[in-house]
Parts: structure tokens; C-alpha cells; sequence
């Protein structure tokens, strides 16, 4: 599996949204960047918080589930917990909402604006242990410098 620059892969997040102020056209590209970037992901976006539900946004891959309530699934639980998951096996994972059948790992990053989550990142792969301690670094590192760059 190719190895994945995070340090590279966040200078091009930032200069991607540095300055544009268009929210969902932001998420879009990061959505493409991430979706190319990463070795062995078959979906890669962006999950948005209206209330305590979390709704699709932009995205790149299969068809996704439209709305999560926080605190199911993987993504609801990284809303609620404000924790990333890191999830090696999401068969194994309690409530897991399997939206796409194909996808046996996954990695959630929650994404904040004023200190409250307003979002979170969300990458499936194909791949039962897909994700590692380095992914988690490097997405959550990407996350905060795309909150610096879009929230301020």
C-alpha cells in the first residue's frame, strides 16, 4: 500500500481552501484531495451537524446514508464523543450503519468551528485494517488546519 505524506497531503488542504470562502465548494475539493491522496478508500467526505443530526455533504465514492443521528454509527459517535474512530473492523463495531456493504474499515474525524463539533471527516476503505495511528495523526492534523482556514 502506498504510503500517504500527511505533511504534504496538509499544505495542499490548506492552499486548496486558503481565502476561498465558499463552504461547500471547500468541503468538494477536499473531499476529491482526500479521495486521490489515500491508497485503498472507497468513500471519502464530509458529514455536516444540523441539531443533533449529522447530514450528508459533499463527498467523493458510493452512495452514502443521507442523515446520522449523533451517537450511532461511527460518524454519530465521533459527533457525540467528540473522538476521532479508528475503526479496524467496522463489522465488529456496536451499531456500525453500514451504508456501503463493501467497506470493512473506517476513520472519523469530528470537525469543529467555535468549539463545538460542526461536522465530522469520515473515510471508509474496502480494507479490514485499513487505517492506522499514522492516519489518525495525519487526518486529525489535517482537520485542524482546515478549521484554522475556514472557521479562523
Amino acid at each position: 500500500m502506498k504510503k500517504t505524506d500527511y505533511k504534504v497531503l496538509v499544505a495542499q488542504a490548506e492552499e486548496i481552501v486558503r481565502g476561498v470562502p465558499h463552504f461547500t465548494a471547500n468541503l468538494a475539493n477536499l473531499s476529491a484531495l482526500i479521495y486521490t491522496s489515500l491508497a485503498d478508500v472507497n468513500w471519502a467526505g464530509f458529514y455536516l451537524a444540523e441539531g443533533e443530526l449529522l447530514v450528508l455533504g459533499p463527498f467523493q465514492g458510493n452512495l452514502a446514508c443521507v442523515e446520522i443521528p449523533f451517537g450511532k454509527g461511527v460518524c454519530g459517535t465521533a459527533a457525540a464523543l467528540d473522538e476521532t474512530q479508528l475503526v479496524l473492523d467496522v463489522h465488529a463495531f456496536p451499531g456500525h450503519i453500514a451504508c456501503d456493504s463493501a467497506s470493512r474499515s473506517e476513520i472519523v474525524v469530528p470537525i469543529h468551528s467555535g468549539g463545538k463539533v460542526v461536522g465530522v471527516l469520515d473515510i471508509d476503505s474496502p480494507i479490514k485494517e485499513r487505517f492506522t495511528e499514522e492516519d489518525r495523526e495525519g487526518l486529525e492534523a489535517l482537520a485542524r488546519a482546515v478549521e484554522k482556514e475556514m472557521f479562523g
